[in-house]
């Protein structure tokens, strides 16, 4: 498959492009919402906006309502909400809940599908237990109680949980720690009894919660997939995941990179635009070549995940892990070219920098996914 945009996913580039430019833009949503020190970290009135625009339902099946569309397509929503900095729970609703929820049976779908695609409702992920990515290991426990389960531990960094109308919660229903097998996903209302959150505000502003479950009381309705058979789901759920944090960041290294070369256009230094430098030139030729090749490779993975391939969560890593490297550079070179007004609040490169940051550690960061890279190319 050809590394770039069909007609029609161009359009929906140009479209997405406009809108998020306009609607999304850092004085208008992150700057808005940090200064007024918000407890959700964005605006549910953009949320909506989204929704208007099909944008909640692009990985929705038709049959609930969505646009049936792919990864490729969300992909390009997330690049332009990175380039923006627009802080919105689409990775987390829309394509790591969503593609949970595609597993579920009729009634859960039915359930929480049209507040998905409406814009009506937030979704949060629950995966993680500690400060690092680590989901081969599950120590959350959803034991059996009536004809339900009854679930307790705690899961870290559950980004948008405190603002969630349901949490997607990975816990261990048999097994070991360590065991691949033995997972069970479940669909938590925000609403349960002994579910609580210990909000916290990520470096880029955005909002996440330490939360807790103590003897939570589910019905078996809320099971996604199979009891026990949760791992292929959450693998799923995973790739998704890790291949829209990676488009999301080539937005904000391409938003950071554009920031960059704007400035050297306009900045005098010894009555010379400093863009006249050659070794500012040789700097930002090496940083357009690693976007570039970031952005290519993030396709790729998103191909690769929509045509069902078996090579797609090998792709996902090597995205994520390339992204993580290359967004690192695009910020780091953005702060230094801008000189010392690059480390004031005042410019925008530095907000570029605190969302590389936290997206480099979400799902994973450089050093996890090259080691699965290695271990599945059979180092």
């Amino acid at each position: 498959m050809p590394l770039y945009h069909t007609d029609d996913q161009t359009m929906l580039s140009d479209t997405v492009g406009q809108f998020m430019a306009e609607e999304g833009a850092i004085a208008k949503q992150l700057r808005h919402w940090r200064d007024r020190d918000c407890k959700d970290g964005f605006g549910h009135a953009l949320w909506k906006q989204f929704a208007e625009m099909g944008f909640t339902g692009i990985l929705v099946g038709e049959d609930d309502g969505g646009l049936g569309m792919g990864h490729v397509e969300a992909g390009i929503v997330l690049e332009e909400i990175g380039r923006n900095l627009t802080p919105s729970p689409f990775l987390t609703s829309a394509v790591l809940a969503g593609t949970a929820l595609q597993h579920g049976s009729d009634d859960l779908r039915g359930r929480w599908m049209p507040g998905l695609v409406s814009g009506e409702s937030v979704f949060a992920v629950a995966i993680d237990e500690g400060a690092k990515h680590r989901p081969e290991r599950i120590r959350t426990r959803a034991e059996k109680s009536g004809n339900g389960f009854r679930l307790s531990g705690r899961k870290d960094f559950v980004v948008y949980g405190g603002s969630a109308d349901m949490i997607v919660v990975a816990a261990r229903t048999s097994g070991a720690d360590d065991d691949a097998e033995g997972i069970t996903l479940f669909a938590v209302p925000k609403d349960v009894a002994g579910m609580s959150h210990d909000a916290v505000r990520l470096v880029d502003s955005s909002m996440a919660t330490h939360t807790t479950f103590d003897n939570v009381e589910l019905d078996g309705d809320a099971v996604i997939g199979e009891v026990d058979g949760g791992r292929e789901i959450l693998n799923k759920v995973l790739m998704a995941g890790r291949v829209g944090a990676a488009a999301e960041g080539v937005g904000v290294a391409r938003g950071a990179m554009d920031m960059t070369v704007d400035y050297l256009k306009q900045r005098k230094q010894f009555g010379k635009l400093i863009g006249e430098f050659q070794a500012l030139q040789h700097r930002a030729a090496h940083l357009y070549s690693e976007v570039e090749i970031a952005r290519a490779v993030t396709i790729k993975a998103q191909q690769l995940l929509d045509a069902g391939s078996e090579k797609a969560d090998l792709m996902a890593s090597v995205a994520k892990a390339k992204v993580g490297k290359a967004a690192g550079l695009a910020v780091k070179e953005g702060v230094q070219m801008h000189g010392g007004i690059g480390m004031t609040d005042e410019y925008d490169i530095g907000l570029y920098m605190k969302r590389d940051r936290a997206l480099a550690e979400f799902m994973g960061d450089v050093y996890y996914h090259a080691g699965r890279v290695a271990e599945m190319s059979g180092y």
